[in-house]
This record gives structure tokens, C-alpha cells and sequence, in this order.
């Protein structure tokens, strides 16, 4: 599940802002007043976003990015004055003051394509290790040489095995590998 970490100088604002979010449906998983706990926060967490302002008493926000694990975004909320020196185009940001509705939409825009990506990566094929790559050769390479089939032909065979048992091919070209 997505996680939701704010980080303010001020814990009101912080508390402010967490209390804006979970009105509005979300759940905040910590609310900081340093970058270093925010950090510490997320480290413990897969991913998630993390919604802070401009400058926090130990670091920037674009520190604060910086150290942020892999799989975390972050919302940046400062002053239009300052949002004019940001830069960076991985930051999504909203100009204070905000409003309540910009900042709801906003998040449920970057859940919406933490969703789409996480399903994206789950449907992409998983990368074999080089022995696995070997053993549906190895397969492969029997199926020819003892029913006179193609390198396509073997390879569709084994494809089709393990879809109708269940298995994935790694697996199916064992079973072969073994049974021949």
C-alpha cells in the first residue's frame, strides 16, 4: 500500500495538513519535523510519498529528495517564490497557500499512477538467471533432437506445456529435461 509521510518544521502545520488528508480518505503513516526522520520513516516503508515544505531545520527539500529510497515521490508545498527556483522535474509541487481541494486531487493523482505502475511492473516478465535461461535450452534443444522439432516449434511446446499445467517454464522444461 501506498504510504503518505509529512515533513514540516512546524508540527502544527504538519498536523494541519494529516488531518486535511485522512478527511479526505487517505492514510498518513508520520508526521515529521526533520528531513533525518522522515528518512528514517521511509526506509522502514516500500514506497510512498512524501509531502514536505521548502526547507525543514536539517535539510532542503531537494536533499530530503535525494536520500528518499527508491520508490518514493515527493509533493513539494512551498511559496510561489520559491517554487519558481525549483527545478527539478521529478517534484510534483503545490503553491501555498493551498487549497483543500488542489492538495486532494493532487495526491489522488499520484496514487492513480503509483497504481498504473505497480500493475505495469507486476505484468512485466520476470528476468531469469542465467541457469534458468540454460535448463529451457537444455530443454528445448531434446524436443529437437528427438521429435525433430524447431528451435520455434520446441519453444512454443514448452510455452504451451506450462501454461496448461500451471507452471512456469523453467519448471515445465525440467519436467522434460527429467522425463526424457
Amino acid at each position: 500500500m501506498l504510504s503518505i509521510i509529512i515533513a514540516f518544521p512546524k508540527i502544527e502545520d504538519a498536523n494541519n495538513i494529516r488531518n486535511i488528508l485522512v478527511s479526505g480518505g487517505f492514510e498518513v503513516n508520520a508526521t515529521c519535523t526533520t528531513g533525518a526522520q522522515a528518512i528514517m520513516v521511509a526506509n522502514e516503508l516500500d514506497e510512498g510519498i512524501v509531502i514536505c515544505g521548502f526547507r525543514l531545520p536539517d535539510m532542503i527539500y531537494l536533499e530530503l529528495n535525494g536520500y528518499l529510497p527508491r520508490g518514493f515521490e515527493m509533493l513539494l508545498l512551498a511559496s510561489p517564490q520559491k517554487l519558481l527556483d525549483c527545478a527539478d522535474g521529478n517534484i510534483l509541487s503545490l503553491s501555498m497557500p493551498i487549497k483543500i481541494q488542489d492538495l486532494l486531487n493532487t495526491l489522488q493523482l499520484m496514487t492513480y499512477k503509483y497504481m498504473r505502475r505497480k500493475k505495469r511492473d507486476k505484468n512485466k516478465p520476470k528476468d531469469r538467471t542465467t541457469v534458468q535461461l540454460e535448463t529451457i535450452t537444455r530443454a528445448k534443444e531434446l524436443l529437437m533432437e528427438r521429435n525433430k522439432m524447431t528451435e520455434e516449434e520446441a519453444h512454443r511446446y514448452i510455452q504451451k506445456t506450462s501454461m496448461d499445467s500451471g507452471t512456469d517454464m523453467v519448471e515445465t522444461a525440467e519436467m522434460i529435461l527429467t522425463m526424457m
